[in-house]
């Protein structure tokens, strides 16, 4: 057979954002596929999701429920999602009854209802809600060979007539081996709840799919008032552009920080801000985003510890004005706090963000707070978690300041809980030090990766205006340990504080 020679199999949509990419680019047409999974899971609205996403005048979509709920009563609760369209009722979407048939009858009077049903329909999706009731009424008197016979001459009818069919059925992990239903079925869709100390996380699993490749292993997803939404996890991490050689400078809006970073931060790099509590973390965050916004550049600013009104009141009060911009949709503030978040639907969240607002400037405020959102699953892969998320982020070509909060240590300069310095392009340390009986705040460029910076320890304020720079610490040794230690009596005439004029030494 030549290339010319070969089938193409059109795609069709799912109506799930998410899953046509799992499904590498959508359902193929007139496959049969098995939506399978324990109660609650989610089976039923995925597949009046796709079913509305695909039925049209021409082509309706026939649904065929057993023995489960009522059709008026499951209609009942479909109809409170976004994606059901009562329009289509009667139409295009057509809900036919079983029960009496497969009560009364045999598998032979249901596969001859169903056939007729079709024929003269002419559908494009088929459903039969629950498929695993048919099996089950049948099995007393059933064979294997009977019961596979009857799934392959209705798989070859349905098609045959080309429809696109699914059968649901609730099923456990151990039915799914020598089971003669998964045997003859193109696609088999794995649906599950798992719950994780408190939370409870719903993963989905394309265990088979005939013709093209899918995206393996789990994927979580979510039901919201829209629907069903996936969350596939190679989200972001394809196609990435390669960063330009002379990429501009971003300014941190602090004059004297960005002359330390060379200049500011370079586009599309990742930032990590690491100091201990009260060190001006979201201060610095603040300002970034604020020194975008004056520029006419976008801005997301991701926080999981305070709520949205409070962090602007608090930029209001450092003279920064963040509704004007989020009113005209160029800031977009997202609180993401729900506890049972996955990473790839954070991606999700900001990466939608980005694109809707035009951002190139993303704040995630702190990774301490994006931790404690995660279920506990997640938790325990924080650390691939977040290499997954600024890798896909980055991939935008959005410049990233993340900050995380550190137990201060007086003996070492510790740069993040987490192992993760090697996921930054750059990093600031912001750490207290003891001198004369007070505490002062002092930041030290530790990377810039690829880019040259100052190596100077230097003492900073957060006044009511921000970060306040000031000079290099001359005359101690240990700086980094918090605990510094002077070289020779008067080398601390030969320290400076903060000032407006950093640069003069």
């Amino acid at each position: 057979m030549s290339a010319g020679d070969k089938v193409t199999i059109r795609k069709l949509p799912t109506g799930v954002p998410g899953l046509d990419e799992i499904l590498g680019g959508g359902l193929p047409e007139y496959s049969f596929n098995i939506i399978a999974g324990a109660p609650g899971g989610g089976k039923t609205t995925l597949a009046h999701q796709i079913l509305f996403a695909n039925a049209t005048p021409e082509r309706p979509a026939l649904y065929f429920t057993v023995l489960g709920e009522p059709a008026l009563k499951m209609l009942r609760y479909q109809q409170q999602f976004q994606f059901f369209d009562p329009a289509k009722l009667s139409h295009e979407v057509r809900f036919i009854n079983l029960s009496r048939v497969v009560l009364d009858m045999d598998l032979e009077a249901v596969l001859a209802e169903i056939v007729r049903e079709v024929e003269a329909a002419n559908p494009a999706v088929v459903v039969v809600d629950s498929f695993r009731t048919v099996v089950r009424k049948a099995g007393g008197g059933t064979g294997e060979a009977e019961l596979q016979g009857f799934v392959q001459r209705l798989a070859l009818h349905l098609t045959g007539w080309q429809a696109t069919t699914f059968l649901i059925g609730e099923y456990t992990e151990g039915e799914i081996r020598n089971n003669p239903v998964f045997t003859v079925a193109d696609g088999l869709f794995w649906l599950s709840q798992q719950v994780e100390r408190n939370s409870i996380v719903r993963k989905l699993q394309v265990m088979k799919l005939r013709g093209q490749a899918s995206v393996p292993g789990l994927h979580t997803f979510r039901i919201t008032d829209a629907g069903v939404q996936a969350f596939p996890r190679t989200f972001g991490l394809t196609g990435r552009a390669p960063k330009p050689r002379d990429r501009r400078r971003l300014s941190t809006g602090v004059a004297d920080l960005d002359a330390i970073l060379g200049g500011g931060i370079p586009e599309g790099d990742s930032l990590l801000i690491a100091g201990p509590a009260g060190s001006g973390k979201s201060v610095f965050a603040t300002q970034f985003i604020a020194e975008g916004l004056r520029r006419g550049e976008p801005g997301i600013l991701t926080i999981f510890e305070e709520r949205p009104e409070e962090y602007a009141a608090r930029a209001a009060a450092l003279g920064m004005d963040f509704a004007t911009p989020e009113n005209d949709g160029k800031l977009s503030v997202l609180y993401l706090r729900p506890l049972d978040l996955s990473v790839d639907e954070t991606m999700r969240e900001v990466i939608d963000a980005v694109q809707r607002t035009g951002a190139k400037r993303v704040v995630i405020d702190s990774l301490a707070g994006f931790e404690l959102a995660l279920a506990p699953g997640f938790r325990d892969d924080f650390r691939e978690s977040l290499y997954r998320m600024i890798g896909a982020l980055t991939r935008t070509g959005v410049t990233i300041v993340s900050t995380v909060e550190l137990v201060e240590s007086f003996t070492e300069l510790a740069l993040s809980p987490y192992a993760i310095s090697f996921l930054s392009d750059d990093i600031i340390r912001l750490r207290y030090v003891e001198i004369d009986g007070q505490l002062r705040k002092v930041l030290v460029v530790v990377k810039m990766r690829g880019s040259d910076h100052s190596k100077d320890i230097r003492e900073y304020e957060v006044t009511s205006g921000g970060l306040r720079i000031g000079g290099r610490l001359r005359g101690y040794h240990g700086l980094v340990t918090g605990i510094p230690e002077p070289l020779a009596p008067g080398a601390r005439d030969g320290s400076r504080g903060p000032g407006p004029a950093a640069g003069e030494e």
